[in-house]
């Protein structure tokens, strides 16, 4: 590790001489060539791939741990983006034989671009080795210094260049300025690495803002450096999200766990105001909102953790008598969610709306997948486009009696169990809405339904939940006098179905999909042709693999 410490002390004192004589060659043309830049750039360049290769020596020659991994990762991201910054420096130094005048360049004001990245580069090594969350977050800020700089010169030269003179000068002036800002880019790569060093997490800057301005909003002087920060992955919602352990301070030292989540601005406003309103619906079903921070586009919210597991987790590792009793649990909860918010309104079926919208991002995974008209032997197969058109003229006539207030992306890892307290609870609820029942129960079927795993007892289990929940869903149905539900539940199904294979790598099991899918247009459509929509009977057996 010395060695690897000396080589990265070095990086950072040759990168500083390069930005230094960067700034004299733009001082005092003619002191500086430029052959001299570029020879300490590939100096550099060599460093930067000794310490690369120091690194990866170091993580593969002994087992560490993850605290030193992390920083190790961290050394070589931010050697990285040392490197890039030197290669700005030799881009400036290649621009200034492009002015006719060396000393035009001196009307500006270029000094405190260098003087803002030499003190943020004197800054990276003690808040690398001190894991100081202080400099880490200052020579982060430097890009917005930068940034700031840059448009300020930016105008000024726009504003020149509308006089027609000095055109070449004050493009090349322009250009030389952009790789200054440039350097700012780098030194935020640098900033944030130290972060990821010191948290062990890859906060992006105004992530770290986020969660330290929402943790001060509950009146807590918390930042991430004091906090115990562990990402959740697999959502697809853009939100980044992770779970806070925050230490209590009490004589147990009991942890307090949060759920953190930032990022777009409705849907995160919209997860809020539904959670808000589920609480008010059934207290302790959703988890509560601790607090919430406002920033422009963005939006970041504390929220309660609540302790259990996925539905998602049971279906694939519990004990059958746990299975049932939760997939008990969940019937009920739903049935009487569904009875609490019930209102005799039609609400028009847009399963085929909403696939639509979505086949883009099939086709660029599946490319294969969407096929033209096809005859064989006098018999005309339409294609998938055509099917689901036909159909979305289906779903304008047939329309469910009556609205609940549904999930809205009821999946089975967005089901929470609590075997300790026998609970149910909801989780990632932005997209909850007034509307069509089926829509929840579509996507919990196949949510099981699309579990990558296939061995003769795991799809046994997956079979008895989907069952269980469509024998339940039928007996709703049933009670309400809901006489379309199963040609509405049909095109729910072929819906997701057809659309879940934009999530699915495995060639085989997402065309499995998409043939359910289709084979279930094709028999609600040709079973509309002949004969009422209420005598329609689905084919349970689609459900199984």
């Amino acid at each position: 590790m010395k060695v690897l410490e000396e080589n990265f002390r070095f990086m950072i004192l040759e990168v500083m001489k390069q930005v230094e004589s960067t700034l004299r060659l733009l001082d005092t043309p003619g002191t500086v060539s430029i052959e001299s830049i570029e020879s300490r750039d590939d100096y550099i360049d060599n460093l930067k791939s000794v310490i690369e290769n120091d690194c990866f020596s170091h993580i593969h020659r002994q087992p560490l741990g993850k605290r030193n991994v992390d920083r190790i990762r961290a050394l070589n991201v931010v050697t990285s983006n040392l490197e890039r910054l030197a290669d700005h420096c030799v881009n400036v130094a290649r621009q200034t034989p492009h002015l006719s005048e060396p000393a035009f360049f001196q009307k500006y004001d270029y000094r405190p671009f260098f003087q803002e990245v030499l003190t943020a580069l004197d800054r990276v090594h003690p808040a690398l080795t001190r894991q100081d969350m202080s400099l880490a977050f200052k020579i982060c800020r430097a890009e917005f210094t930068l940034d700031s700089m840059y448009k300020q010169q930016f105008d000024r030269i726009l504003g020149e260049l509308r006089s027609g003179s000095e055109t070449g000068n004050l493009v090349t002036t322009l250009f030389i300025f952009r790789y200054l800002e440039r350097m700012g880019d780098a030194l935020l790569n640098v900033g944030e690495a130290i972060i990821f060093s010191i948290t062990g997490d890859k906060f992006k800057i105004h992530q770290y803002n986020a969660l330290r301005e929402t943790l001060g909003s509950r009146g807590e002087d918390a930042v991430p450096a004091h906090v115990e920060f562990e990402s959740i992955w697999g959502t697809r919602s853009g939100c980044r999200i992770g779970k806070v352990n925050k230490p209590q301070d009490d004589e147990k030292g009991v942890k307090q766990s949060l759920i953190f989540k930032e990022g777009n601005r409705k849907k995160l406003l919209q997860e809020k105001a539904s959670i808000e309103r589920w609480e008010a619906i059934m207290p302790g079903l959703p988890p509560k909102v601790q607090a919430l921070q406002e920033e422009g586009a963005s939006v970041s919210l504390l929220i309660e953790y609540l302790g259990g597991c996925t539905f998602q987790d049971l279906v694939l590792t519990a004990e059958h008598d746990v299975l049932e009793n939760a997939l008990f649990l969940v019937t009920q909860t739903v049935s009487e969610l569904w009875e609490a918010t019930l209102k005799k309104q039609p609400a028009p079926a847009s399963f085929m709306r909403q696939a639509l919208a979505r086949m883009t991002d099939v086709y660029h995974l599946h490319p294969d997948f969407q096929t033209g008209r096809r005859a064989f032997c006098g018999i005309v197969a339409p294609s998938t486009d055509a099917l689901m058109e036909r159909a979305s003229e289906l779903c304008g006539r047939v329309a469910s009696p009556f609205t609940v207030f549904i999930h809205g992306d009821f999946n089975i890892n967005n089901i929470v169990y609590s075997h300790e307290t026998q609970r149910i609870h909801y989780i990632d609820l932005h997209r909850s809405t007034d509307s069509d029942y089926l829509q929840d129960v579509s996507v919990f079927l196949v949510s099981n339904y699309r579990l990558p795993i296939f061995s003769r007892e795991a799809r046994e289990r997956i079979d008895y939940v989907s069952a269980e929940f469509l024998r339940f869903a039928r007996a709703f149905a049933k009670r309400h006098g809901d006489t379309t539900f199963e040609a509405r539940l049909c095109l729910g199904l072929a819906r997701s179905f057809i659309t879940s294979t934009r999530f699915e790598l495995n060639k085989r099991f997402a065309k499995s999909m998409l043939l359910r899918g289709v084979y279930l247009l094709e028999k609600v459509l040709a079973h509309e042709e002949e004969r009422p929509l209420e005598e329609f009977r689905l084919p349970d057996a689609v459900l199984s693999y």
